[in-house]
């Protein structure tokens, strides 16, 4: 008999969201388990199948851990601000607002086809009011200790989507991670969050558990350089360049200095009135940070007409501006040694700049093809000659201290946070502006800030919030006349940066968490896409730092456990709603039902790991759910053989270890394996109550079904099975047996046989007697336990 999922399905869905027994025990925080999967654009009208592959399995985690006896939160909501929400409402001509509760709901009912245990009572959605009131709250507790900022800075300007863009919202080939649009550099007043006061404490691990290749892609986005500040002086004038430097042993081959083309020196000393100059310059202010910073690119540069003196020789060297040195780098400007730097090499080459060698390795190395970039011995270098690399880069760290032209220092690649959009459909930015222009923050009182509804916010490229009349008769009828509202609105990123903290208290009005709801925190298992390594997972670390030193939490790190779900590919490419490419799971719902689409998914491959979609093999999981549901149907009442305990608490051992390391494709392959062994014999009745518990989590409805059919409780508050480790010693050994070498057969015998008879079974095998019949056995060599070889005569 094979099972109705469709009315299986619906029938426990309704059960889980009414039972009591179920529900998650708000006030048990020694025992819990806070599992958070990252949440959802609402910026389609569906989810597709990289949601449910993200959602399935976590959900399969969830309730593993509830039957291991943990007090299991998993909360559920909608990351519903933002571009991607808002450019979908364009698309269609309605206002955000309404397309983005409209999908949500659509959303909703997918992920309740899910059959996931989610604590909905719990939800949060970013865009109401009654959430981004405390992300304005966060904005000015940020604020008001010196942690967010206005200034104007050179920006990443999408001309498509008509916004700022985040340096991380970036890609390496110079376009926007969301139109695709070449991004170009544009100075605007915008506001900062002061990501780099907590540089260091980011590069700090300890404790979590989160993948090793995330961890180096977050050290490596910060940055952090050792090395020394060198002060050079302009000749001629008053003007002092500061560089940094990660290897201050090759000052001696410094032979240039290198400024950005946003160097406060080129309009200081006026060299923006050369045409050339102003030319280039404007020429850099197109390109974005990453074109710049291509190693693959020819080098560029104009000569500024002024030197500097050398601070050791005293020798003048030219000044050049080139676009490959970042103003927000460093100092936005370099010293030139282009005999042991690739890209000053190369800049010296074409420019016929002096290259001087200031370190060997002792195997006179040749610098007329390449720089020599490995460490070394100084030579030419005065007092530093003979040393090795790491006591000359002390020396000299020594001597410019000592001598007043530079000291150590630490520098780190990480830039503050920009979190101006000039869009509609984000958090109001919570700060208005007094008839002089000076900044103030709104009142407690006043928030939320709500966004208003009189705005044209298709993109313009200024803020569509300048339009708003009742934005502005609200300021200055609160505040006075004159009196204008900040028209920016924030990063959606900001929505997301401090989510996990209000799930537990979602519902509470006169703050964003009580204290005793962090006892929630920090997340158990966070499972979401390595793509958010240096942006969401990121900003989320230092919000949680930032609330930490204010004292309002005491943890420092939201999520101790990370877990990074593979990615869901159609034809090679990414899934994706801006590409159009993604494949709805409705179908194979109606068709197959949510267990085996689910368990198709995790039978796919490695979870981290995800694939190409094809759909050929969810008819193999169909079937095996179907037979699993018929063994089950019946129970056959006899004595179990080792062989049949050995198989039951194996699969346990193996099914609890792959759960643990959410390697959910080999449990379902050991539970097949079950499957197939009971399948013609039977199975008893507590066997079958063990096989319902380690399918549960994997496939719960059917499970579900299976249980209530002896039981008049939920599976999932049962205990889950423990191997009894004595049922995996078995009797019997097999023994490889060969001849002459060769491998012919495998034989299984009793553990205590002795070699003589062990010799005889070996040599009855139909494999084995017809390699030695008629032939002279010359020796039988034994191996305890492992292999017998059968030695003849060719």
């Amino acid at each position: 008999m094979d099972y109705n999922f469709k009315e299986i399905e619906k029938k426990w869905q309704l059960f889980w969201s009414e039972n009591s027994d179920l529900k998650t025990d708000y006030d048990d925080f020694e025992n819990k388990k806070y599992c958070l999967t990252m949440f959802s654009y609402p910026s389609g009208d569906k989810l597709h199948i990289g949601h449910w592959y993200n959602y399935g399995p976590s959900d399969t985690l969830a309730r593993y851990l509830k039957m291991k006896g943990f007090n299991v939160f998993q909360p559920q909501g909608f990351d519903a601000f933002g571009l991607p929400a808002e450019n979908y409402a364009i698309k269609h001509g309605v206002h955000p607002h309404k397309s983005t509760h409209s999908n949500i709901s659509t959303m909703k009912k997918q992920l309740e086809s899910i059959g996931a245990l989610y604590n909905w009572d719990k939800e949060v959605i970013t865009s109401d009011k009654e959430y981004y009131r405390w992300t304005q709250w966060l904005f000015l507790k940020l604020y008001e200790n010196n942690l967010a900022y206005r200034k104007e800075a050179m920006v990443n300007w999408d001309p498509v989507d008509q916004t700022v863009l985040a340096n991380e919202q970036v890609l390496a080939d110079g376009t926007s991670d969301r139109s695709g649009a070449l991004v170009v550099q544009k100075p605007l007043v915008q506001w900062f969050f002061k990501i780099t006061d907590y540089a260091e404490e980011l590069l700090g691990y300890e404790g979590l558990s989160w993948p090793k290749k995330t961890i180096a892609m977050q050290k490596n986005w910060i940055g952090k350089s050792k090395g020394a500040r060198v002060t050079f002086n302009v000749c001629d004038s008053d003007f002092k360049i500061d560089i940094f430097t990660t290897r201050p042993d090759t000052l001696f081959g410094a032979t240039y200095l290198v400024v950005a083309p946003e160097h406060n020196l080129i309009l200081d000393l006026n060299l923006i009135n050369n045409k050339e100059i102003k030319a280039y310059c404007d020429q850099a202010a197109n390109k974005s940070e990453l074109q710049r910073s291509d190693l693959d690119k020819s080098k560029t540069g104009v000569f500024s007409g002024i030197y500097a003196a050398h601070p050791l020789t005293g020798k003048q060297i030219p000044i050049w501006i080139a676009d490959y040195v970042m103003m927000n780098y460093g100092t936005g400007a370099i010293m030139a040694v282009p005999g042991h730097d690739q890209r000053d090499y190369e800049f010296a080459e074409k420019y016929d700049i002096n290259i001087i060698k200031v370190v060997d390795d002792g195997n006179d190395v040749s610098i007329e093809d390449q720089a020599f970039t490995d460490y070394g011995t100084c030579i030419n270098s005065d007092f530093l000659n003979n040393l090795k690399t790491k006591d000359a880069i002390d020396k000299m760290t020594v001597y410019l201290e000592n001598e007043k032209i530079g000291e150590s220092s630490i520098t780190y690649r990480l830039k503050d946070w920009l979190i101006s959009r000039q869009r509609y459909w984000g958090t109001p930015i919570p700060i208005v502006y007094d008839p002089d222009g000076n900044p103030h923050p709104i009142p407690d009182e006043y928030l939320p800030w709500t966004l208003p509804d009189d705005v044209e916010y298709k993109p313009k490229g200024t803020s569509p919030l300048g339009s708003s009349k009742e934005l502005l008769e609200r300021t200055e009828k609160i505040f006075g006349k004159g009196w204008k509202p900040e028209i920016d609105t924030m990063d959606t990123f900001v929505c997301s940066s401090w989510y996990y903290l209000r799930y537990p208290d979602s519902a509470n009005s006169s703050e964003p968490f009580s204290y005793e709801s962090t006892k929630w925190l920090p997340v158990d298992y966070y499972i979401g896409g390595a793509e958010h390594a240096t942006m969401h997972l990121l900003y989320a670390r230092f919000i949680t730092k930032a609330l930490n030193t204010l004292k309002i939490i005491d943890f420092n790190e939201p999520f101790t456990s990370l877990y990074h779900q593979g990615t869901i590919t159609k034809d090679g490419a990414k899934m994706s709603k801006s590409k159009g490419n993604t494949v709805s799971p409705d179908i194979f719902l109606d068709q197959y039902g949510s267990d085996t689409f689910r368990c198709y998914l995790m039978f796919m491959g490695p979870y981290d790991e995800g694939g190409d979609w094809n759909d050929k093999g969810i008819k193999g999981i169909s079937k095996f759910l179907s037979r699993a549901y018929r063994l089950c149907q019946q129970t056959v009442d006899y004595k179990e053989t080792s062989d049949d305990l050995f198989v039951v608490h194996s699969t346990i051992q193996a099914v609890t270890n792959n759960l643990d390391e959410m390697k959910f494709n080999t449990a379902l392959s050991r539970l097949m394996e079950f499957v197939n062994y009971f399948y013609a014999k039977g199975i008893t009745a507590s066997t079958k109550m063990i096989f319902i518990q380690l399918l549960s989590p994997l496939a719960p409805h059917i499970s579900e079904e299976l249980w209530s059919y002896e039981n008049n409780t939920s599976v999932f508050i049962s205990s889950w099975p423990i191997c009894d480790s004595k049922y995996l010693e078995k009797d019997t050994i097999k023994i490889m047996v060969q001849v002459n070498g060769k491998l012919r057969a495998s034989i299984e015998v009793d553990k205590s046989i002795n070699k003589d008879k062990l010799v005889q079974i070996a040599k009855e095998n139909q494999n084995v007697s017809k390699f030695i019949l008629n032939k002279e056995i010359i020796r039988e060599i034994y191996v305890p336990n492992k292999i017998i070889n059968i030695v003849i005569k060719e």
